[in-house]
C-alpha cells in the first residue's frame, strides 16, 4: 500500500489527521506533500489550522485534515 492509498483510507475512516500524528500512525513524514497529490487526483480534503503545544511549550500552528 502507497502512502497516498494509507492516508486516503485513514481519512475516509473518519479521522482527523495532522502532520504531528501522520508519522506514528501511517509513517508518513511528508503528508503535506502527500495532501497535495491527492487533491490533485481530485479528492477533496479539507484542511483547518489548529494550534497545539510544541514539545518547549511553545504555541504552534499545525494543519488538520479531514474529508
Amino acid at each position: 500500500m502507497t502512502q497516498q492509498e494509507r492516508i486516503l483510507k485513514y481519512l475516509k475512516s473518519g479521522r482527523i489527521l495532522t502532520r504531528l500524528n501522520s508519522w506514528t500512525m501511517l509513517g508518513v513524514i511528508e503528508s503535506p506533500a502527500r495532501i497535495s497529490e491527492l487533491r490533485s487526483k481530485g479528492h477533496i480534503i479539507n484542511t483547518r489550522m489548529i494550534e497545539v503545544k510544541n514539545r518547549f511549550g511553545e504555541k504552534v500552528r499545525v494543519a488538520e485534515w479531514t474529508m
